[in-house]
């Protein structure tokens, strides 16, 4: 079986390099890489915050965003330095956090989340390749994506609550979403593997193809949506996304109104 080192965009001078985080721009398609593979690209505040400036340097004509890992892990999780007392250089340790006030730790976190939050843009499809371990904060990055293609080794797990902590990085919400309350709240709690097959049969993952063929199942997807207009996909992101807010009578209205924008734009009468 072929070596997981992706090669899903040509050589690109990267726009940003730095702290396990490369991105890379080619016209309408942006990748983003976790590039410590051999930590399997376990994740540290300086990672996240790499990640946040990632979303924000994409130029105005990106319209899929890739996020892949080198090496055999997508990524293992947290970085366990985070749970030593001297935590990770330069950053507070969980004892720190702990210790501080509630408006700070809140404030924190906050920020560790906008490393998760940028790909649901609606101006964007964001989409995953996922192979081997996706733990924990893996686990979230991958489900922060709005689309996941999956290695059929691909194992999926959620491990806050083991460690005597709560999945933080936005990820409860799109795994109920997909999965639904009781089974979500069983991932969550045992911490078990969710493996490629039941990931598909849930709605984890789009798709599951052999290792060796996730970089092309990645390819023709974005190649799928790149066909279709730019603003008929942003409209229907954002339409979607708006879905568990509205009632029925509500997304009717919605639909009516997406709609008629699209169509006054396809007549050339739109503002």
């Amino acid at each position: 079986m072929a070596s997981p080192e992706h090669d899903l965009d040509p050589v690109l001078d990267p726009v940003l390099d730095k702290d396990g985080v490369r991105l890379t721009v080619d016209d309408a398609i942006a990748t983003v890489t976790l590039t410590n593979p051999a930590k399997r690209n376990a994740q540290s505040p300086a990672l996240w915050r790499a990640l946040t400036e990632a979303g924000r340097l994409l130029p105005g004509s990106v319209r899929v965003v890739l996020l892949r890992a080198e090496g055999k892990s997508f990524s293992a999780g947290l970085d366990r330095q985070a749970f030593t007392p001297e935590g990770f250089d330069g950053e507070p340790s969980f004892i720190d956090l702990a210790r501080g006030g509630d408006a700070e730790l809140d404030a924190t976190i906050a920020e560790y989340q906008e490393a998760f939050t940028w790909w649901r843009r609606s101006d964007i499809v964001s989409v995953a390749a996922v192979q081997g371990h996706a733990i924990g904060a893996g686990f979230q990055l991958a489900l922060a994506c709005d689309l996941r293609v999956v290695a059929d080794d691909v194992q999926f797990a959620m491990r806050e609550t083991s460690l005597g902590l709560v999945p933080d990085l936005t990820g409860t919400h799109p795994l109920v979403g997909l999965v639904g309350h009781a089974r979500a709240l069983e991932i969550c709690v045992t911490g078990r593997f969710v493996t490629a097959q039941e990931a598909v049969s849930t709605g984890l993952a789009n798709l599951a193809v052999p290792l060796d063929q996730l970089d092309g199942a990645v390819r023709d997807l974005t190649s799928a949506i790149l066909a279709a207009p730019r603003s008929a996909v942003i409209e229907t992101k954002a339409l979607l996304q708006g879905v568990q807010g509205r009632s029925l009578e509500e997304q009717r209205a919605a639909e009516r109104a997406a709609q008629a924008r699209r169509l006054r734009d396809l007549a050339g009468l739109g503002e």
